[in-house]
């Protein structure tokens, strides 16, 4: 029993089929995707957790052809293990210490609100507006681009090099996507090499200027690992955001008695349930250091297997009725974070501003409905919208 990655049915609703590969087997061999995929919450735990399962970066080739793609994974937190890992991240952790989530609270909230005044414009001008466009899209581009230090003027140029990139991710690529690819990441080191010289000089109140002095004893960040650092926080902050923010309101609006239930006491909760019900990364991939056993399933070293986050977050055997939005849900041991030396870094950041987008549109726009058909973005491994309208009542 398996599924195809690239079929129109399965992206739109994938849940029910992995409801049946869970009654059938913890991991499943995947011909489409060419490695094994675990469906349950505990294999998919175990796969993140097992320190004999790692992140092994592999160059995207030909080589010479991705040289600015394969810097930036070669050079990241994500795509390391210990030792090279366990440095990067006491920098990377020691730089984002310095308070900046807290720091950040206040503005993210301000301009969440701002994000839906202007929602609320649009919908009244034209009757209808794009969510993912004036809200999902722009918060968490804005919130990285304040947390990095980016200029005003130049944060339109991060969500275009951003959706460029994580089209890597995607399996059976078009030549041209890849080519694109490589030219956004070009850019992007590029602008940020120059971003970075600048803090060395004008040092500032943001993450640039923390990571460019940041040390540990002699140790410090090469400048493609800070490089490498930065996009990585604007990948994974900006697509996981914009798809928990896109998928949980479509969610809310679906399912109208959550939407009407949500207070500023359940937005904690909420937000953990949005991340669980309709995770935004589907999948995550892991290589073999050594002969480990997943669910009985044996992988050799060198070969890979996958974490389907998705199936893990609709377990039964974990969450009471599992494919019920409950905001309320607690505890919610979701992996939409990651698990264990690979927990991500900015969870906390993330979180505040999901949750200022929930609080921002509750409080406003309550009588908020969908109008028209959502279009859905045509990849599994990143599940969201392309395009959420909606209206208000």
């Amino acid at each position: 029993m398996t599924f195809d990655p690239t079929d129109a049915a399965f992206i739109a609703d994938p849940y029910p089929v992995f409801a049946r590969l869970r009654t059938v087997a913890d991991v499943h061999e995947n011909p489409a995707l060419g490695l094994p995929v675990a469906v349950s919450h505990a294999a998919c735990s175990a796969i993140l957790r097992h320190r004999g399962l790692g992140r092994v970066w592999t160059d995207a080739g030909p080589v010479e052809a991705f040289a600015d793609f394969n810097l930036l994974h070669r050079n990241s937190l994500l795509e390391n293990e210990p030792p090279t890992h366990t440095r990067l991240r006491r920098l990377v952790s020691a730089a984002f210490g310095r308070g900046h989530t807290e720091r950040l609270r206040p503005w993210v909230e301000s301009v969440a609100g701002e994000l839906v005044a202007r929602l609320a414009s649009a919908i009244a001008a034209d009757g209808s507006a794009d969510l993912l466009a004036h809200v999902a899209g722009p918060l968490p581009v804005e919130v990285i681009a304040e947390l990095l230090g980016v200029p005003a003027a130049d944060r339109g140029l991060l969500q275009p090099w951003s959706n460029a990139i994580v089209k890597m991710y995607e399996y059976g690529l078009p030549e041209e996507s890849a080519a694109a690819a490589e030219r956004a990441a070009g850019e992007f080191v590029a602008y940020l090499r120059d971003l970075a010289a600048h803090r060395r000089r004008n040092p500032g109140d943001d993450l640039i200027t923390d990571l460019v002095a940041v040390r540990d004893g002699s140790d410090r960040l090469s400048e493609d690992e800070l490089v490498a650092t930065a996009v990585l926080l604007l990948m994974a902050g900006h697509e996981a955001t914009v798809n928990v923010i896109g998928n949980g309101v479509h969610a809310l609006l679906t399912q109208r008695s959550e939407w009407e239930r949500l207070t500023p006491e359940l937005l904690p909760t909420a937000v953990e349930e949005l991340i669980r019900y309709d995770a935004p990364l589907q999948l995550f991939e892991r290589t073999a250091a050594e002969p480990v056993e997943i669910a009985g399933h044996r992988v050799e070293p060198g070969t890979k297997i996958a974490a389907l986050l998705g199936a893990a977050a609709r377990d039964p055997e974990v969450f009471a009725d599992p494919d019920r939005l409950d905001i309320g849900r607690t505890p919610n041991a979701h992996l939409g974070f990651g698990a264990g030396i690979h927990y991500c870094v900015g969870a906390p950041l993330a979180r505040v501003e999901i949750a200022a987008a929930l609080r921002a549109l509750a409080e406003r726009l309550p009588g908020l409905r969908l109008a028209g058909e959502p279009v859905r973005r045509p990849e599994f491994v990143i599940r969201g919208w392309a395009s959420l309208p909606v209206t208000v009542d």
